[in-house]
């Protein structure tokens, strides 16, 4: 997978001994930060890439969404000069809210496994087996600054909060990928860790491109403009709900979720509210229901029961196309010559998600409610997500694609657009060629 924005920073690693050109330092002029971001055609995970460590070294990552931390493989070449375990009883260990504290499990103490050494849980979406020992560590990271319109320096981030992770805790993540970002809602997610550093305010802005070939692109503190179009004075501002229940997929330490759950009150088909359970979208004292947005998930699940309800009215509301065999993981598909198309994807029914009134709702077009799965079949790119779900409904990431979503954590919010087809750009516009 090429990341053509990034081969700056491997020459800058060559450099980085005998320059300081290719690494802006910390300065009050950063006014905000981008990553790129790329689909893997395989897995479907979004992949960034960043420079950490001494010498730098550019290291794939999975995006997070909802990750509580950055975190890595150590076991297999970690090598740096300027790392730094995070000691029991540190200012680190405090901001993490750690789980644990002790000393390692080796006979000899090494990167990733240290005595005196704080420990968190680091989060793998994409497997269903927890991890407790990740070892709390501090080192060297480089990212990207931006106008809000182009890109500009690499500055250098000294004592970035990460965890370290043995190479078994990889499993399911996309090829070469060493770990994953985490932009939830806690300290030491790179979000929060980026706005103290830097004091930015307190929010990013996520645009992921529908392309496995074109990258989209994170954008932190202020600036969020796509070439000659500034989408944000026109995004649509809902609260963002708190999981007061379990961090991530951790459940079992009690405290607030570092994921993003917003109020969804109604689902509306081509206009038509559908029948739900409302008990299922609320977030019950066990922190189960609910609307939750993940990267984590390819596609959005609901629960059985809103599945059900929503696909008969989706079929109901296309009754003159023509249905299809279901494609696994899709049980409602149609033959691609039986729907039209238009400026925001095939000609099929809109879905809302309603938000805090009837006039507040996130509306789903085909370009993100289906799914091309041959020449001649598209599906509903839903998946039905069984009865005893966390969260009733997932908003995955096929539905996240080409929308603009701004999280701002100091107020809480989640401000969106939909479907940036209708201004006629796409989240893949962003230049990551041209130097601020």
């Amino acid at each position: 997978m090429a990341f053509t924005s990034y081969h700056f920073i491997l020459f800058c690693a060559l450099l980085l001994s005998i320059s300081s050109y290719c690494i802006g330092q910390n300065s009050p002029q950063t006014k905000a930060l981008i990553l790129a971001v790329k689909k893997d055609s395989t897995t479907l995970q979004y992949i960034t890439q960043i420079g950490q460590r001494t010498p730098l070294v550019p290291i794939k990552l999975t995006i997070h969404l909802g990750g509580q931390t950055l975190w890595v493989d150590c076991e297999n070449g970690y090598v740096s000069s300027t790392y730094q375990p995070a000691l029991c009883g540190s200012t680190q260990c405090t901001i993490a809210k750690v789980n644990t504290c002790g000393n390692c499990s080796t006979s000899a103490p090494k990167i990733g496994c240290n005595d005196n050494a704080c420990y968190n849980t680091p989060e793998n979406p994409f497997i269903k087996t927890l991890y407790s020992g990740g070892q709390l560590n501090e080192d060297v990271l480089s990212i990207q600054s931006t106008d809000g319109s182009n890109p500009g320096k690499f500055v250098k981030i000294p004592n970035f909060i990460f965890t370290c992770a043995p190479t078994f805790w990889t499993e399911g993540l996309a090829s070469e990928v060493k770990g994953t970002v985490g932009l939830g809602r806690n300290r030491i997610a790179l979000p929060s860790q980026l706005a103290e550093i830097f004091s930015f305010p307190r929010k990013f802005a996520v645009c992921l491109s529908s392309s496995t070939q074109s990258s989209g692109v994170i954008f932190f503190g202020d600036g969020m403009m796509l070439p000659n179009i500034d989408i944000s004075k026109d995004l649509i501002i809902t609260p963002l709900i708190t999981n007061p229940f379990g961090t991530g997929s951790v459940p079992s330490l009690n405290e607030p979720s570092s994921e993003y759950y917003i109020g969804v009150k109604s689902i509306r088909v081509n206009g038509k509210p559908v029948t739900i359970n409302k008990k299922l979208l609320g977030v019950d004292k066990n922190g189960n229901g609910g609307t939750k947005i993940s990267t984590g998930s390819p596609y959005s699940m609901l629960e059985s029961s809103i599945y059900d309800v929503v696909t008969k009215a989706f079929i109901d509301e296309l009754s003159n196309a023509t249905r299809v065999a279901a494609v696994a993981p899709f049980e409602t598909c149609f033959s691609s010559k039986s729907a039209g198309s238009t400026r925001v994807g095939p000609d099929v029914p809109t879905i809302d998600l309603v938000l805090q009134t009837t006039r507040v709702y996130w509306r789903i077009f085909g370009a993100n409610s289906m799914v091309k799965v041959s020449q001649d079949v598209i599906c509903l790119g839903f998946v039905n997500g069984g009865i005893k779900r966390t969260a009733s409904i997932v908003i995955g990431g096929y539905q996240l694609e080409d929308n603009l979503l701004h999280f701002d954590l100091a107020k809480s919010t989640l401000g969106f657009s939909s479907s940036l087809l209708f201004h006629q750009t796409t989240c893949a516009n962003f230049n990551f060629t041209t130097k601020a």
